[in-house]
């Protein structure tokens, strides 16, 4: 199933709090504040997969959440940093936030990442707090949050050439003709209702992307048709 545009809720890891704890050892007198600090969040990182075609996957699962950090710990030793959380998606994605339409990711090359939600800072432990007015702080800093928002993922195909014209005028035909894709072919209005894409080889070794888009009828831009859905493919084709 082509999927080219989910909403997902994206949670990264809150920071660790740090923590409250002293020395405690023989022959060493007021051995003072002892706590570590806590781990950072774990950021949630899309990044760009040639082998993927679809946004299928984020449809089953809307929910992405990177891990937290760990607390600080004794002996002024740090929490562990929360590992982050790596989304593999199409090229030609687009991240925007829910609520502002904000773009916060365009990735349009193989292996390229994009850092959309970014972990917490740890909380400090109670050995910073230290000070000559204060040599025995109870207190530590607790772990910032990470962030959290509703986004909306589209995907714009990418290609070389892009085939455009009314509908059942024989761009499925000429795919299937140039390429090994096979897209659906039949003698009805929108046989194809997305985008279809195939590697075209020249005789000279070289090849390029072709891309089979669903039927535009005039007036599309005002919903005629499959209507503006389907238009923004057009935007990525060379």
């Amino acid at each position: 199933m082509f999927t080219d545009q989910v909403k997902i809720h994206l949670k990264a890891g809150n920071g660790g709090d740090g923590l409250v704890s002293f020395r405690h050892e023989k022959y060493i007198p007021y051995g003072g504040p002892f706590g570590g600090d806590g781990g950072d969040g774990g950021d949630i990182i899309f990044e760009a997969d040639p082998g993927r075609t679809t946004l299928l996957d984020l449809r089953y699962n809307r929910k992405v959440v990177a891990q937290p950090g760990g607390k600080g710990k004794n002996k002024r030793m740090h929490g562990a940093n929360g590992e982050d959380k790596i989304v593999k998606v199409p090229l030609g994605t687009i991240v925007r936030r829910g609520d502002t339409g904000q773009i916060i990711a365009d990735l349009t090359e193989a292996g390229q990442q994009a850092v959309v939600a970014k972990g917490g800072r740890g909380g400090r432990g109670n050995c910073h707090f230290k000070s000559s007015r204060n040599t025995a702080p109870k207190y530590a800093e607790d772990g910032k949050p990470g962030d959290e928002f509703d986004a909306q993922i589209e995907l714009r195909v990418l290609a070389d050439v892009g085939l455009v014209g009314f509908p059942s005028v024989g761009k499925s035909t000429m795919l299937d003709a140039v390429s090994r894709a096979r897209p659906e072919i039949g003698d009805y209005p929108f046989t194809t209702i997305h985008p279809n894409v195939g590697v075209v080889e020249t005789g000279d070794g070289r090849s390029f992307i072709m891309a089979d888009l669903p039927g535009l009828i005039e007036g599309a831009s005002e919903g005629k048709g499959l209507g503006h859905q389907f238009l923004k493919h057009i935007e990525r084709c060379r």
